[in-house]
C-alpha cells in the first residue's frame, strides 16, 4: 500500500479538482443565460475563457514543476481553484464570470502536473493504469460533480460555488499534509531553458508518433467540447430538463466512462491492443455525437449517451497512454503538459464554436460537428496508425 500511496492521493486530488470543475458544469450555462440575461454565445466564451486560461498556463506550470517540484505547484493551484470559484458564488455580471473563470482555469491547469506526477511514480508497465487513473478521477468528477451542482441548484448558485470551493479547499489540506515530493527524474538540459518556450512544441512535433497521437487527443477532445456550453441548454430546449435533470445526465455518462477506464481498458487493451481500442471508442463516440439532439425523449437520449461515454472511455485513457509511451523518459513532463496545453485550446474552440454554432446555425449542428471530426479520426486512425506508431522503436531507455 504505501508505494501506491502517492498515487492514491494524486488521485484524490485530480478527483476533488474537477470536483469543482463538474459542479458548475451543468448549472454555468443556465446561471449565464437566466441570472445574468447573456445569450449562447457568451457562455460559449466564459466557458472557453476557462480553457484558454489552461492553455497557456499548463506548460507554464508543467516546466515549473520540473523545475521546483511537483508538489508546490500541485498546492498553489488548488489555491487558486478555489478562489475562482468563491469569486463565482458571489458574481453578478458577466465581466465578474469571466474572472471567476480565468483564476479557476489556472487552477485548473495542474492536470499536466498531475500526470508528470504519475510519470513520476510509476514504471512504464504500470503507466498505462496510472494514466488511467487520473481518467477514473476525471470521469469520477464528472459523475459526482454534476450531481452535487444539479442538487445544490435548489439552493441557489451562491450554495453550488461554495461548495466548489470547499472541496479544492480539502484538496489543498489532504495534499499539504501528506502528498510526497516524487524522486526527481533528471530533465533534459535543453529543456530547462524558459518556461514557456516555443522549442516544446519543436520537441513534441519533431517525432511524427508524438504528433498523431497528440493531434488525435486534440481532435477528440474538440469533438466532446463542443457539447460542454451546450448539452445543458439541449436538455432545457428539446427534453425540458431542469438543472437537477441536466446533472443526472452528466453523472450518468461520467459514471459510465469511469466503469470502463477503472474496470475493462486493462483487459480490453491486452485483448484487442491500441489501435483497434482507439477505432472502435471512436465509433461508439461518433454515434453517440450524432444522435444526441435526436433521443425523442429522455429514455433516448440516456441511451445515446451511455453509447457515447462507452467511446470517451474507451478512446481517451488509450491515446493519453499511448503519449505516454511515445515519448522518452526525461521529456515526460514537457510532452504530457504540451499535450494538456493543446487539449485546452480543443477545449477553447470547442465551446466557442459550440455556443455560436448553437446561437446561429440550430441546435443540432454542435453534436453533428462532433460527429464529424469523428468520422473523419476514424479515417485518418485506419491509415495513418500503424505507420507512426510502432512501439518497438519507443522503448527509450526504458
Amino acid at each position: 500500500m504505501r508505494k501506491n500511496l502517492p498515487l492514491t492521493l494524486i488521485f484524490f486530488v485530480v478527483f476533488i479538482d474537477l470536483l469543482g470543475f463538474g459542479i458548475l458544469i451543468p448549472i454555468l450555462p443556465t446561471f449565464a443565460v437566466n441570472e445574468l440575461h447573456v445569450n449562447e454565445g457568451a457562455v460559449g466564451v466564459a466557458i472557453a475563457a476557462y480553457s484558454f486560461i489552461q492553455f497557456i498556463f499548463n506548460p507554464i506550470f508543467g516546466g515549473l514543476s520540473d523545475r521546483y517540484g511537483r508538489r508546490k505547484i500541485i498546492l498553489f493551484t488548488l489555491l487558486l481553484n478555489a478562489t475562482g470559484y468563491v469569486i463565482f458564488a458571489y458574481t453578478h455580471n458577466f465581466p465578474m464570470l469571466l474572472l471567476s473563470r480565468v483564476i479557476a482555469g489556472m487552477g485548473g491547469s495542474s492536470i499536466g502536473v498531475a500526470q508528470a506526477y504519475i510519470a513520476d511514480v510509476t514504471t512504464p508497465q504500470e503507466r498505462s493504469r496510472g494514466m488511467g487513473l487520473i481518467g477514473v478521477a476525471f470521469g469520477l468528477g464528472f459523475v459526482f460533480g454534476p450531481l452535487i451542482g444539479g442538487i445544490l441548484s435548489k439552493f441557489g448558485y451562491e450554495v453550488t460555488g461554495l461548495a466548489a470551493a470547499g472541496f479544492s479547499v480539502l484538496a489543498l489540506i489532504v495534499s499539504f499534509f501528506s502528498l510526497p515530493e516524487p524522486e526527481k527524474k533528471k530533465t533534459d538540459p535543453q529543456l530547462r531553458r524558459k518556461i514557456f518556450d516555443p522549442q516544446s512544441f519543436k520537441v513534441v512535433f519533431r517525432s511524427r508518433a508524438i504528433s498523431f497521437t497528440i493531434l488525435s487527443f486534440f481532435f477528440l477532445t474538440f469533438s466532446m467540447a463542443n457539447i460542454y456550453g451546450t448539452f445543458a441548454l439541449l436538455g432545457h430546449l428539446v427534453y425540458n430538463l431542469s438543472d437537477f435533470q441536466n446533472g443526472l445526465m452528466f453523472g450518468l455518462t461520467g459514471f459510465v466512462s469511469a466503469a470502463i477506464q477503472g474496470g475493462f481498458i486493462g483487459k480490453l487493451n491486452k485483448k484487442l491492443g491500441d489501435k483497434k481500442l482507439v477505432i472502435y471508442g471512436l465509433v461508439f463516440m461518433t454515434i453517440g455525437l450524432a444522435m444526441l439532439p435526436f433521443g425523442v425523449n429522455i429514455y433516448g437520449l440516456i441511451a445515446v449517451l451511455i453509447v457515447l461515454s462507452i467511446g470517451t472511455g474507451i478512446v481517451q485513457p488509450t491515446l493519453l497512454s499511448l503519449v505516454s509511451k511515445v515519448t522518452k523518459e526525461n521529456e515526460q513532463g514537457l510532452v504530457l503538459g504540451t499535450n494538456q496545453s493543446i487539449a485546452s485550446l480543443a477545449r477553447v474552440l470547442g465551446p466557442l464554436w459550440g455556443g455560436f454554432s448553437y446561437q446561429w446555425l440550430g441546435y443540432t449542428i454542435p453534436f453533428l460537428t462532433g460527429s464529424f471530426v469523428g468520422v473523419i479520426m476514424i479515417i485518418y486512425s485506419l491509415k495513418y496508425f500503424d505507420k507512426f506508431i510502432n512501439l518497438n522503436n519507443h522503448t527509450h531507455g526504458h
